[in-house]
């Protein structure tokens, strides 16, 4: 104890006070009173995975479940042993410098209990809790990497004692034991977890605050202080108000932030509020970025004067992400993306990479057949787990362009170095704005708005997260994957850079079921080549055509190729003098 309270110490010394965040009115500040904006990112399935992360959703979606699954093919000692490295690669200090270079100045950490204290069931003694080194020590490592980086760490209850809510993949909910709110114990247990954490954390400037209770979905029985029958929501308002109450126990300073029911955003029979430092915490998917989406949450802020945080929201395009954020900043509101690793995940930051031994044991849990071995089983998963680390995730920088530069900034940028002579692969266009790195009628998923228009923007899910479809290519010559699934009027823009003002010969890889054409054109609109392309036959008949005289300037030009029908796949085109 002794040794925490030096730390503490510590960091106040070096840092300051000034650091601290508190809420001012309508704004989240500094002690020097100055605005803070929270761009931060959640670090989804690190502490908690939800079966869509890690691919088994079709067969096992909450974690438990997909514990058994791993159990059964390595036994319990094997699935100890996964975790174990998956929990000490998911997140290390490289990812929280990475996210601080990259724009981020906050964390929200999703927290499962279970790595705090051990579920009621497993107690020996009722009433009791044990508290568990693990997750402490891993909340302890975490916010040391964000302090050095100068990053806010908001802690976040995302896994509650029983489960929070019907959604069972998001709070790892077991039906067939009692839930949050069907066990006194549980509440107790939350209640105990959170003034835990609060006489850890009360003097650490870079704690960014409390999120008590992540995205209670539950239909709650009982009246409104009016009498009439709506939702009430009375036992979540009461339960945030007793975490609070035990937190302030020990912790005078850090921010509050309550979420409302049905998934953050239902407040629903709001009580008067009971701390002086508070905040709402609502979610965002899916709909339109506009005021009219945000227009409740906005009313919330205005009616309590208290600040408003995104604290979850992403899995969408690039368009998506960067009009919400130029929508958020508008109305000062801060945010947390979601989430920062998972498997094929073209819609985070990073990537990691499945593996064919991976996808043998996804085969098998989802469609049965041979059982793997259990040494093949187990070097597989900790291939999985090792490509968790930092140093072996792909970097998606498209998706940080869209979140940072692209909100302020609607110029384009090479998203690779592109010479003439040389090999332009279709899918590396330029990073920017729809409209102006290139042109897709797909590109946006807003089903909560419009149910029409549910879209997986990327139909071949692959390699980029913008409207532009990518597909996995098999050609003899590639780069792994082809732009496909054009449609008419749609472009893509290339910034390449030409030695000699002349003309060069484009050879075009390309499949096309129907005879098509394309129009390349410079960015300004000068028409550089009509080129027709004849059937070949289907979408696996890679054929070249050379077009000659396109003419390039010396130094950099931005041409656009132009889909002039639907249906043209492109792999490549080779500049040749």
């Amino acid at each position: 104890m002794k040794k925490a309270i030096l730390l503490s110490a510590f960091l106040l010394s070096q840092f300051g006070t000034s650091q601290l965040l508190k809420t001012d009115g309508q704004k989240i500040v500094n002690d020097k009173g100055e605005n803070i904006q929270l761009r931060g990112l959640g670090l989804g399935g690190w502490m908690l995975q939800e079966g869509y992360m890690l691919k088994t959703a079709d067969f096992a979606g909450p974690q438990y479940k997909i514990k058994e699954k791993i159990s059964e093919l390595v036994g319990e000692n094997g699935m100890k042993e996964f975790y174990k490295a998956y929990l000490k690669n998911g997140i290390t200090r490289e990812d929280i410098d990475f996210l601080a270079k990259s724009g981020f100045n906050s964390i929200r950490l999703p927290m499962h209990y279970n790595l705090y204290t051990l579920p009621i069931e497993k107690e020996s003694v009722k009433g009791e809790n044990t508290w568990l080194e693990e997750g402490f020590k891993m909340t302890d490592d975490l916010l040391k990497w964000c302090a050095a980086n100068k990053m806010y760490l908001i802690l976040d209850l995302h896994a509650a004692p029983g489960g929070q809510g019907n959604d069972v993949n998001i709070s790892d909910n077991d039906k067939s034991k009692p839930s949050l709110w069907e066990s006194v114990e549980n509440q107790k247990k939350t209640i105990a977890l959170w003034k835990k954490l609060a006489e850890r954390y009360k003097d650490e400037p870079w704690i960014g605050g409390y999120d008590l209770i992540n995205e209670p979905n539950i239909n709650f029985t009982g009246k409104n202080p009016n009498g009439t029958d709506e939702m009430s929501n009375a036992p979540l308002w009461k339960l945030q108000k007793d975490i609070t109450a035990a937190i302030r126990e020990t912790d005078k300073k850090h921010i509050i932030f309550i979420e409302g029911n049905g998934w953050g955003n239902n407040y629903n029979g709001l009580i008067p509020l009971w701390d002086n430092n508070m905040a709402f915490s609502f979610h965002k998917y899916w709909n339109y970025n506009n005021d009219e989406t945000i227009q409740s949450i906005l009313d919330l802020r205005k009616k309590h004067n208290i600040p408003i945080w995104l604290g979850e929201t992403g899995e969408n395009s690039n368009v998506w992400f960067t009009e919400l954020i130029q929508l958020l900043n508008k109305h000062n509101i801060g945010y947390a993306f979601w989430p920062m690793k998972k498997i094929d995940n073209i819609a985070g930051i990073t990537n990691v990479k499945i593996t064919p031994e991976y996808e043998k044991l996804l085969s098998y849990w989802k469609n049965g057949g041979e059982k793997p071995s259990e040494d093949f089983a187990a070097k597989a998963l900790m291939q999985i787990a090792e490509n968790y680390k930092f140093s072996n995730v792909e970097i998606k920088n498209d998706v940080i362009d869209a979140m940072f530069r692209q909100v302020t900034d609607d110029s384009t940028k090479p998203f690779r170095k592109h010479l003439a002579p040389g090999r332009v692969f279709a899918s590396d266009y330029d990073l920017g704005r729809m409209g102006s790195a290139y042109l897709d009628k797909d590109f946006i998923n807003l089903w909560v708005s419009d149910s029409a228009k549910r879209s997986e923007w990327n139909s071949g899910q692959q390699m980029r997260n913008d409207g532009v479809d990518i597909y996995l290519c098999h050609d003899k010559v590639t780069n792994k994957y082809y732009v496909g699934k054009t449609e008419t009027g749609e472009w893509l823009q290339y910034t390449i850079e030409a030695k000699e003002k002349q003309d060069y010969t484009f050879d075009i890889r390309y499949t096309a079921v129907n005879d098509s054409r394309i129009r390349i054109e410079t960015a300004s609109g000068k028409v550089l080549a009509n080129v027709s392309l004849s059937s070949s036959g289907g979408n696996d008949g890679w054929k070249t055509v050379s077009v000659k005289k396109i003419s390039l300037q010396k130094g950099e030009n931005r041409i656009r190729v132009f889909f002039e029908n639907d249906g043209v796949n492109l792999n490549y085109f080779d500049i040749k003098q």
